[in-house]
């Protein structure tokens, strides 16, 4: 699943690309699935052209020079392709054809990927946002028995960490995934908050500076923990992981447990 980084870069990259250009139209194979038809689309956003591509938590943002957003989801096996002319790519779910005949395609071969037209904002702050610091943290985890990764992912708390991210993120601050969030010290939390922004801005350069055009699939083997072919960490000590509900969880000993 791409995550804040790829995403992150994914959006700059696709700005470059396709910012100025006209929507001649949007075509969608599952408005009932999606909750938004391609009349209503073609009604909000034909016609108009294209502002900017950005990122909010898990999802990418096209803002037309309307006033009109169109959201794109990728959930866990979507991706993005550029088309000329005709889109002919497999497993398409959703695509924009532009006026000079260049079109952005949408496809997932589980056809669980989505747009959405004007997506309502979340109160929770994105991660890589201002109000994403250790104050906020520390008011979370208060009172708080629930594990640490699980209010990370959590994305009604904070938008835009995923799985392999919150493993490095974790590692970085020395924190176990498995810790009590109220049972973390304030100092922790703010190598934490700290962790959270080195962390994502630092796995967005190592993508740019990899695969500078991309803009689908998901590069880690920059990762040092979350990573299946790695068995120590830098510091030399043994890479453990655990699964759960499909997840897996790489951590070392490395990490202080509080509980």
């Amino acid at each position: 699943m791409p995550e804040l980084p790829d995403l992150q870069v994914f959006a700059r990259n696709l700005q470059k690309k396709l910012k100025g250009k006209s929507v001649k139209k949007i075509s969608v194979a599952d408005a009932a699935r999606m909750k938004i038809t391609a009349a209503k689309l073609n009604k909000n956003i034909a016609g108009s052209n294209l502002e900017k591509v950005y990122r909010e938590g898990k999802q990418l943002r096209f803002l037309f020079d309307n006033g009109s957003v169109l959201g794109m989801h990728l959930m866990l096996h979507g991706k993005l392709a550029l088309f000329e002319k005709k889109n002919r790519e497999k497993y398409s779910v959703a695509a924009i054809l532009f006026d000079d005949g260049t079109g952005l395609a949408l496809t997932d071969f589980q056809k669980k990927a989505s747009v959405s037209l004007n997506p309502e904002e979340s109160d929770a702050p994105d991660a890589m946002s201002a109000k994403m610091n250790a104050k906020f943290l520390e008011k979370i985890f208060s009172g708080s028995r629930k594990k640490v990764k699980d209010i990370l992912l959590d994305q009604h708390i904070i938008r835009g960490i995923g799985n392999a991210y919150a493993d490095e993120i974790l590692w970085h601050a020395r924190i176990s995934p498995f810790s009590r969030a109220d049972k973390i010290p304030p100092a922790k939390i703010q190598g934490l908050a700290a962790a959270i922004k080195k962390t994502l801005k630092g796995a967005e350069k190592q993508i740019l500076k990899i695969s500078p055009g991309i803009i689908a699939g998901e590069l880690r083997d920059f990762m040092l923990i979350h990573h299946s072919g790695k068995t120590k960490s830098p510091g030399g000590k043994p890479i453990f992981h655990t699964s759960a509900k499909s997840r897996k969880t790489y951590y070392t000993e490395e990490q202080q447990l509080y509980k």
